[in-house]
């Protein structure tokens, strides 16, 4: 079972359930989750081979959606960031019964040609054991990564006094390509479905539109101005301005 972080001050019913991207864990979502909390029960939960989740030889959606549904007690809204919104996607047309409202946040159900193994590289090239302070992590791993807020992104992952990372490098390295990928899927999801994405990202384009709205033919569709892929870390306030409409529609 994943590891996961209930956040409650509303009512338990409903229950929205979150779903991280890659390299991320609950704790990412730790704001939004309470912020959303005063009107509904939040589940956070660390993806398989990411925070304090059971490690597996297996990243496929099949396997992360499968995972989401032992979670799920009931039908509850689910949101999903990036891997975790691919995630999402998979649970909802495979078990549709267990999901009443999906939140997709920039991502769509189609293959991406990019890869995300540059930062598995940056995170093997830190010596951890000469590691005494994350500012210590932090100027090795700018030898790799220019951008402060991708390597603070990064180093939520770390544990310093352990000195390893809360994530299974190897398995997500060499489930890359199916990790960028979408598995072939026939199913539909009929419910609401909001695609929110980042005014300033290309993660979904105009001509991935058709492919959402075969799959979820009730697809609505948002942006925020300003915000790229980690729309939910940049323009929080907006994010969940935008979600908490949506799901108290």
């Amino acid at each position: 079972m994943l590891n996961s972080v209930v956040t409650q001050s509303g009512p338990a019913d409903p229950t929205l359930l979150i779903a991280h991207g890659l390299y991320g864990s609950a704790r990412n979502w730790g704001v939004i989750a309470k912020r959303l909390s005063d009107t509904r029960r939040v589940v956070a939960v660390d993806m398989r081979n990411h925070g304090d989740s059971p490690r597996a030889d297996s990243q496929s959606y099949a396997d992360m959606a499968g995972d989401l549904a032992e979670v799920v007690d009931g039908r509850w809204d689910v949101l999903g960031h990036s891997m975790g919104g691919k995630a999402a996607m998979v649970l909802a047309l495979t078990a549709p019964e267990k999901v009443r409202k999906l939140v997709v946040a920039d991502i769509a159900p189609v293959a991406y040609d990019h890869t995300q193994i540059q930062f598995i590289e940056a995170m093997r090239a830190v010596d951890l054991a000469a590691v005494e302070t994350r500012g210590e992590a932090d100027r090795q791993l700018a030898a790799d990564v220019a951008e402060d807020g991708i390597r603070a992104f990064l180093l939520q992952s770390l544990d310093v006094k352990a000195r390893r990372w809360r994530l299974n490098l190897d398995v997500l390295a060499a489930e890359m390509g199916g990790i960028v990928g979408f598995p072939e899927i026939s199913g539909r999801f009929e419910g609401p479905a909001l695609f929110l994405s980042g005014g300033e990202s290309d993660y979904v384009r105009g001509e991935h539109r058709e492919r959402i709205r075969t799959l979820f033919p009730n697809a609505r569709f948002a942006k925020i101005p300003g915000a790229g892929h980690w729309l939910h870390a940049e323009k929080p306030r907006e994010f969940e301005a935008a979600v908490r409409v949506f799901l108290d529609a």
